[in-house]
């Protein structure tokens, strides 16, 4: 049961008030008539479906974009923020979950780019020093972007926000690539925020920090605000609750795989390949197995092997050997990718344009890029296009994905829904191995739970699944074992159960068991 949260009676106006917001996009209604109140010195959570309204009432907020109905309360007297320049002259700042930063600019010229100041490099790298020192954001104004880690990178962001002294800070999935050393870090600066009267609005689907930081949280779904409660009296399970509408399947009973007469379909032996990006990284004597009926885990930072590791996996680079991985005991190193697939192997690779979707094609062309053969989607080299429009509606149907139907280009959808079309197109082919990177990146509590059940149903009709994630809740969630590949290496899986965050968050620095893990191929461990 919800605890609604009152508001104690307070002389003091809010922070931020929003009475009444409306928003309107042609046949939808994204803001329905949304109240929401964030005080001086809380951390308030904003929490949502994907499609909730959640990116609109904060483009709101910023300036980005402008109400149809409703009014806005600054301190108390009304405002209208046209522009995100008008919303930091009010006091208003957002760091956004991708960064803009210039990768050959150096941190303090990043920050003078973002700030409306007249002040030389010199005197703003001073600055960015004192904030640096001041509120334990290590970073050097003088360093360049394209050497930092992604956790410094956002330090970068943060700094440059808190220059411009802003009395609310607006953070979008703030830790989604960060190492739970760098979450906790991350937490310590906002409550520190917090005391010293700052307001901060965040927006994250990892509902356990939201209840371990979090002040307040205020629930949308639909477009319309359905419930301001206190997260820390509130449980994972009820927040998503309030968030979908339903209560959301209960995945942490693990059915137990037997070891005894379940062999691996996927293994990778001694697997070492250079890099073939400058900012790569080389991999080093990679060793994994995963059997039938599993799912084996891999945390990780970004940049730390993963994008190689799944090029060399689905057949995009070859390796030097062929029995350096084998798919269903078939040494498969060789192998093409379209090889790989006819041995049972699906993939769903980290970025979803361009990889796992061409922009410009339909729902129903990008079905067939995977699963021509699926179904006699193509029948002696002619498509077959009526069951590729079936095929790609079932995926729609099945997965809840929200487009103009299989006639919708893969561009047009939103980020989860495209990642919900891309995970289904994969599962409903039946693999015998399927290889995940980060399946429920930027998805919604509701459709992540969908595709978590439908990752359990395919490990338990036997087929062998590895989860490449940073999202350590959902690693916890799904996995059987897990694993950590830091700088190019792969430490030895153990049973999830016996795997605390900090052990993982030790090994993602690259402290294995055999020592520290040596910077593979000079390149950088992306930790901080």
């Amino acid at each position: 049961m919800a605890t609604p949260v009152p508001s104690p009676p307070d002389p003091a106006p809010p922070r931020l008030e929003l009475r009444g917001i409306c928003k309107r996009f042609p046949g939808v209604v994204v803001n329905d008539g949304v109240d929401l109140a964030v005080r001086a010195g809380e951390i308030h959570a904003l929490l949502g479906e994907n499609g909730a309204g959640k990116s609109t009432l904060m483009k709101i907020v910023h300036g980005v974009l402008a109400a149809d109905a409703g009014t806005i309360l600054w301190e108390g007297r009304p405002v209208r923020i046209g522009s995100p320049g008008e919303a930091r002259r009010l006091g208003i700042g957002m760091v956004f979950q991708h960064f803009a930063l210039f990768e050959s600019l150096t941190v303090a010229e990043n920050v003078a780019l973002g700030l409306e100041t007249r002040e030389t490099v010199e005197a703003l790298s001073t600055r960015v020093r004192a904030v640096s020192d001041g509120y334990g954001l290590a970073i050097q104004p003088d360093r360049h972007v394209h050497e930092l880690s992604v956790g410094e990178r956002q330090r970068v962001e943060i700094i440059r926000c808190l220059l411009g002294a802003p009395k609310l800070i607006i953070l979008d999935e703030p830790t989604s690539v960060l190492a739970p050393n760098e979450a906790l870090a991350l937490f310590d600066v906002l409550r520190r925020l917090r005391d010293e009267g700052c307001s901060i609005l965040y927006i994250s689907h990892k509902l356990d920090e939201i209840r371990r930081v979090c002040d307040r949280a205020s629930v949308l779904r639909g477009g319309r605000l359905v419930a301001t409660v206190d997260p820390r009296q509130e449980s994972a399970r009820s927040l998503a609750r309030l968030m979908i509408g339903v209560e959301p399947p209960d995945l942490t009973e693990r059915r137990r795989t037997e070891e005894d007469g379940v062999g691996p379909l996927l293994e990778v032996a001694g697997l070492d390949l250079d890099r073939d990006d400058p900012r790569g990284t080389d991999l080093r004597d990679v060793s994994l197995a995963v059997r039938g009926g599993e799912i084996l885990g891999l945390a990780g930072v970004a940049g730390n092997g993963q994008n190689a590791l799944m090029r060399a996996l689905s057949g995009e680079r070859r390796v030097s050997r062929p029995d350096t991985i084998r798919i269903g005991g078939t040494a498969a190193g060789l192998l093409g990718p379209r090889a790989r697939r006819d041995l049972g192997l699906a993939v769903v690779p980290e970025e979803r344009l361009g990889q796992g979707a061409v922009p410009d094609l339909t729902l129903a062309d990008n079905a067939l890029l995977s699963a021509y053969r699926h179904g006699g989607l193509v029948r002696r080299g002619l498509v077959r296009h009526g069951r590729a429009r079936h095929f790609a509606g079932r995926v729609m149907e099945t997965f809840n994905v929200i487009a103009r139907g299989h006639g919708a280009e893969a561009r047009s959808l939103s980020g989860g829904n495209l990642q919900k079309f891309i995970i289904g197109r994969e599962i409903l082919q039946q693999p015998r191995v399927l290889v995940a990177a980060h399946p429920t990146w930027g998805v919604d509590a509701g459709s992540a739970a969908a595709i978590h059940q439908a990752l359990v149903d395919l490990r338990d009709q036997g087929a062998a699944i590895l989860v490449i994630s940073q999202d350590l809740d959902e690693l916890y969630t799904l996995s059987d074992r897990i694993a950590v590949i830091a700088s190019g290496r792969v430490s030895e899986s153990r049973p999830t159960h016996t795997v605390t965050a900090e052990d993982i968050g030790v090994l993602m620095g690259g402290l294995f068991d055999d020592g520290k893990v040596a910077q593979a191929g000079g390149g950088p461990a992306h930790v901080a």
